[in-house]
């Protein structure tokens, strides 16, 4: 497999030494046709599948999302869902850990990126868990990992480019990601229970219940946690596509801030849509080319020759997806979910299927499992902005996640040895 050698071989070397994702793709694209024959093919024929591929109306749900998550941040958002979330479970031992997860699971369901996430809520949390005494190490460590739940609850940024990429219902796998995404949630709140009975972490006196703190915060917070519902709702009630979703959380957001809430003025509005055109044109431009990319791919019959391998070969498809799941987590160490899904994605899902995995289940896997590298060295974009939120050195914050990759790690084996945890909810709402 010469040619598989040149594109994966050649890009990740080319990602080595330190150019850009997106000139390491179109480089490796141009080596492998040069060395494999077929250099005849007009330079001209870039340009056009890159046009062609962002001429797509799935791809517009990116950008909208995108938009959406940088409004919440701008405007008194996140600090309500943070308030609810503390009055709601932060009269247990360990109260603001629990609080800090359940915050940012439900910002996922806004955000769609584990980077939005950390981003949006998590110098709130770092702050509100210091001053109620908890130690930094440990808010660190819950603050990053919960974050992880980004790109796997809806509206999940990479499961939209999974699905595009796989031919996959978008709607299905929002869904699919709810369960294994709650689940961890939990797992990260049973981590903070264990660390505290344990004692390894000195757990501040809880605060005693207050169901009329309760009842303030959860009117404060009621209006940002229905966008969730009406995203979710919506979709699976066939009232838009997921893409008119991201239009409508974008709007949802304008006139929470801008005329509610009326914490959002022009110029933050106006920063929201400057930073959510540079990081979409960051976003697309990789699309564009990766698209090229996968086409060679095709072309070459390099995914096609994959599957008759892997379906060759005998071994039972869940030794096969913890064999899968190692190849994600060891390449989410260094690229990102969505360069990583781009790439990976024309390779890896028709050698899946070709073993009788389910694409659904399949793809929640492959989100989940690259995720973990937003908090593992030596590229985590999410332990980089701890070291800028919190001051500790590089080497302190990956201390401080290691322990929360254990309840993150269980969550991928149960989804591997369980495929109902994700293909159970997409059934039932008939996908």
């Amino acid at each position: 497999m010469m040619e598989l050698a040149i594109f994966v071989g050649g890009l990740l070397l080319l990602m080595m030494i330190g150019l850009p994702v997106v000139v390491s793709i179109g480089v490796t694209s141009f080596i492998a046709l040069a060395v494999t024959g077929a250099g005849g093919l007009p330079v001209e024929l870039l340009s056009l599948r890159m046009v062609q591929t962002l001429n797509n109306f799935t791809l517009m749900a990116i950008p909208l999302f995108i938009l959406a998550a940088n409004i919440m941040n701008l405007g008194s958002t996140t600090t309500r869902i943070f308030d609810f979330a503390t009055a709601l479970v932060g009269f247990t031992k360990g109260g603001l850990g629990h609080a800090n997860v359940v915050a940012s699971s439900i910002f996922a369901t806004m955000s769609g990126t584990a980077v939005a996430d950390a981003a949006g809520l998590g110098s709130i949390e770092i702050k509100a868990m210091k001053e109620r005494g908890y130690a930094l190490d440990y808010t660190t460590g819950i603050t990053a990992a919960s974050s992880v739940g980004g790109p796997i609850l809806p509206p999940s940024i990479a499961l939209v480019v999974y699905g595009w990429l796989a031919n996959v219902s978008i709607g299905g796998l929002f869904m699919a990601g709810l369960v294994p995404g709650i689940l961890m949630a939990l797992l990260l709140m049973g981590m903070t229970v264990l660390l505290g009975a344990t004692g390894k972490v000195v757990m501040p006196a809880p605060v005693p219940f207050d169901a009329g703190e309760v009842v303030r915060t959860g009117k404060r917070a009621i209006l940002p946690l229905m966008m969730p519902a009406i995203i979710v709702g919506g979709i699976w009630g066939g009232f838009f596509t997921p893409t008119e979703a991201g239009a409508i959380a974008s709007l949802y957001a304008v006139i929470l801030g801008g005329v509610i809430y009326r914490d959002l003025s022009l110029k933050s509005l106006y920063d929201a849509f400057r930073r959510t055109l540079m990081f979409s044109a960051v976003i697309l431009l990789i699309i564009a080319v990766s698209s090229f990319y996968g086409w060679i791919l095709v072309r070459m019959g390099i995914p096609q020759a994959l599957a008759g391998q892997v379906a060759s070969v005998d071994m039972p498809t869940i030794a096969l997806l913890i064999c899968f799941a190692l190849f994600f987590l060891l390449i989410g160490c260094f690229m990102s979910v969505i360069e990583s899904i781009l790439i990976f994605t024309p390779i890896v899902v028709p050698a899946a299927l070709s073993a009788g995995l389910d694409p659904v289940h399949f793809g929640i896997v492959m989100v989940i499992t690259l995720s973990v590298g937003v908090i593992t060295p030596p590229f985590g974009t999410v332990l980089f902005m701890m070291v800028g939120i919190t001051r500790l050195r590089y080497g302190q914050v990956v201390k401080a996640v290691l322990p929360f990759l254990l309840p993150i790690i269980a969550t991928i084996l149960l989804l591997i040895a369980v495929p109902g945890l994700a293909t159970w909810l997409p059934g039932v709402m008939g996908y």
